[in-house]
């Protein structure tokens, strides 16, 4: 059982059947879709819908994704959202440049389907286990407050 269906994922690009061969992956597995073609769009969706989880090419025309990415991660309602980088780029330098904006992965184009959909899935179960985690440290020390 896949614990993430319905889990909602914003998609940045700027090329559209880039957008279409997500969205076809995805939705039948699911997910609920959301698009952006451009970095602004992609920070006012995310700021408003609160994604589970970002897929973000970085070469796109005024904001690429490792500005969008580090904007993401400066907003307190949004730094906690995983962010995928789905990208042209396979060299060193692009892989660390969006590790240091704060992307949790990295796919270079042209990406298989499967890849994709286990990279979302494993991304969406830390994430989800993570808050959980957190959660449960919270009510711990309330317990413990409770009883000093």
């Amino acid at each position: 059982m896949n614990e993430n269906i319905g889990s909602k994922v914003l998609i940045v690009d700027d090329v559209a059947d880039n957008l279409k061969i997500l969205r076809d992956a995805l939705e039948p597995e699911g997910y609920r879709i959301q698009v952006a073609y451009d970095g602004e769009t992609a920070l006012k969706i995310a700021a408003r819908a609160l994604p589970d989880i970002i897929l973000l090419d970085i070469v796109m025309p005024v904001m690429d994704g490792y500005e969008v990415c580090q904007r993401i991660k400066k907003e307190a309602t949004t730094k906690q959202i995983p962010v995928i980088f789905i990208t042209i780029r396979d060299d060193n330098l692009s892989l660390v440049k969006a590790f240091q904006a704060g992307g949790v992965d990295y796919i270079t184009k042209p990406f298989e389907k499967e890849e994709v959909l286990m990279r979302v899935k494993t991304h969406l179960n830390i994430s989800r286990l993570t808050r959980e985690l957190l959660q449960k440290n919270k009510e711990l020390q309330q317990e413990i407050s409770r009883r000093e």
